[in-house]
């Protein structure tokens, strides 16, 4: 440049200075990256996640019918966890969790959102691992949408069962000349990846099988391998428990007409079907088995089983039979409760451990394994200390459990739990609650919401799930506001978007007769239901109309542009104009 002036010496010396500073600096930060001598200490890791394996679908678990010794052998090894649950019984909204460690009333995925919010994949357990110096590797079922798989894995791919109504939906990929089974195709990808890892560098490899998810399009439902055919030939499986109409008929009516009920006539309405789904769903999880035990013999044969952590979980539980129901999404234990086993060779003391673990702590445990600190937004907690032996507890006392998925086929619920009770309620209308003793009433049959015995406990929990979903709902998840209605021959309803919006994309509008039903979510005067419409003004009612000079009680949710439920607005209320009657 002209006139520029040229640097007395003394200023180009100090700025020689700050430059090699820099650059030493970055030299550092590098080698923390990248130095063999400190990656290489840090433990390899295998997460394997099955699909619909519920907790007792385990031979470790009691369970005298499955074949799953090498998932037994882990848990002898290794640690056992008796009650790990996940915080969504869904496969979606549970994987989305998994990754992000963080509740379904937070990260708002459901099959119909678009992509898990940006922030959170920012903070998913993959990227930060690859971020540390991990080679980080996922093969199978993803099971969200996100457009970040390239920051999260060095090396990926991504499949699921395809759509069709026959075993073609879980035989399509080839090895070689062979089309072979999904299990054994992902197994398959397992074994080539540890054959290319650097035994200088750390892995995190995430494994996401398909099996044992039923082909809901399907007649048979269930297709397994042929190697795991010959198991349970000849034996008859027990009738399930719950089997009575007795338990079917106390449920709610959304749950008895719904898909819980639909899919128990496609696996479970007969004798016949009953013993080929459950043989079947056993075969499949006997197929994931056999690819775990390939899977450690060639840790072994590379010299890497004395350094691999493998931690296995079910990404949701799963109904067979039990109350006439199948598929999972209800609070039951049979649809939260999973199998959790983490086998850690340096432990080296087996463990089987009573503390309530969450899906939402695997995120804190993989980064714990790999030395680093969980993001302070995490809502799970680490599980190595109790691996470790260091501690006994997590010091957590109740859980929150929920299916928010707002779907008509299948009625959103929420829930806490302790290691004595169990409390849920069904979002759409909250009078209808369960309460249970799960000491006294493991099988939670006697429901106790009603019993004027335990009203201290029912109001307790009312007030505790309301407080813990308040705790974990996502600022982005704010109600509409300024809500106004015009009052002449019909009502009309109108409200500003939330500031987590950018646009509606539909929205529900409840009004109620009485302050009671509207907190209850009984829109006993008029329910829209999910009405996909972007207007939030001048929305006229419909329903039964309301009469001039009585008062009404009102308020409002929204889907976003991602079609991510809102919570609702602050309730509202009005007296009609006088002579008003619709």
């Amino acid at each position: 440049m002209k006139n520029q002036q040229p640097l007395k010496p003394c200023v180009l010396l100090v700025r020689l200075f700050c430059i090699s500073l820099c650059y030493l600096a970055w030299g550092s930060l590098l080698a923390q990256k990248s130095d063999p001598a400190k990656t290489a200490a840090r433990p390899n890791i295998i997460f394997i996640l099955t699909d619909d394996q519920r907790w007792d679908a385990l031979g470790y678990a009691g369970n005298p019918l499955i074949h799953t010794p090498e998932m037994d052998k882990l848990a002898r090894e290794g640690t056992y966890f008796k009650n790990a649950f996940v915080t969504t019984p869904i496969c979606a909204a549970s994987r989305a969790s998994i990754l992000t460690g963080l509740h379904e009333r937070t990260h708002r995925f459901d099959f119909q959102t678009g992509n898990v919010r940006r922030e959170y994949m920012m903070n998913a357990y993959p990227k930060l691992l690859k971020d540390s110096g991990y080679y980080t590797g996922f093969y199978g079922k993803y099971g969200i949408k996100d457009d970040t798989q390239d920051q999260q894995f060095d090396d990926y791919e991504i499949y699921d069962r395809k759509g069709d109504p026959d075993r073609r939906s879980y035989y399509y990929k080839t090895l070689g000349q062979d089309t072979v089974h999904l299990t054994r195709y992902t197994g398959q990808k397992a074994l080539d990846f540890l054959d290319r890892v650097d035994p200088k560098r750390p892995f995190s490899l995430s494994l996401s099988f398909s099996a044992p998810h039923a082909q809901d399009s399907a007649e048979e439902q269930y297709f397994w391998q042929q190697t795991t055919d010959p198991l349970l030939q000849g034996v008859a499986m027990p009738d399930p428990d719950l089997g009575d109409d007795r338990y079917f008929d106390s449920l709610p009516e959304a749950v008895r007409t719904g898909f819980n009920r639909l899919r128990w006539t496609w696996r479970y309405d007969t004798p016949e079907k009953y013993q080929h789904s459950v043989k079947g769903y056993y075969r499949m999880i006997s197929g994931i088995d056999l690819e775990i035990a390939k899977i450690r013999a060639k840790l072994k044969e590379r010299g890497l089983d004395q350094n691999t952590v493998i931690v296995l979980m079910g990404d949701n539980g799963y109904f067979m039979g039990e109350r006439q129901l199948a598929g999972k999404w209800l609070m039951y234990e049979n649809s939260i409760r999973v199998p959790l086993i983490i086998m850690d060779p340096r432990a080296k003391k087996h463990r089987d451990v009573e503390v309530v673990a969450l899906n939402i702590d695997i995120p804190a445990t993989l980064l714990d394994l790999a030395g680093l600190q969980r993001p302070k937004t995490w809502q799970g907690k680490s599980l190595m200390p109790l691996v470790n032996h260091a501690k006994k507890d997590l010091e957590r006392d109740t859980i929150l459990v929920e299916h928010l998925w707002d779907f008509g086929p299948i009625p959103p619920s929420e829930g806490v739990r302790t290691g004595k009770w169990k409390y849920f309620r069904y979002v759409n209308d909250k009078t209808l609650e369960e309460l249970y003793n799960l000491e006294s009433d493991p099988r939670e049959i006697h429901n106790l919401a009603n019993d004027v015995k335990y009203r201290s406990q029912l109001l307790a929990f009312r007030a505790k799930l309301d407080e813990l979903g308040q705790k974990y709902s996502d600022g982005n998840s704010q109600g509409p506001g300024q809500l106004t209605v015009s009052k002449g021959n019909k009502p009309k309803y109108g409200w500003e978007l939330p500031p987590g919006a950018t646009a509606q994309s539909s929205y529900q509008i409840l009004v109620a007769s009485s302050p009671e039903n509207l907190a209850d979510n009984r829109g006993d005067v008029w329910d829209t239901g999910e009405v996909p419409n972007s207007r939030h003004t001048q929305i006229e009612q419909g329903g039964s109309g309301v009469i001039g000079g009585k008062t009404y009680f009102w308020k409002v949710r929204i889907w976003d542009e991602a079609h991510r439920l809102t919570d609702y607005s602050e309730p509202q209320k009005y007296k009609a104009a006088l002579g008003v009657f619709n």
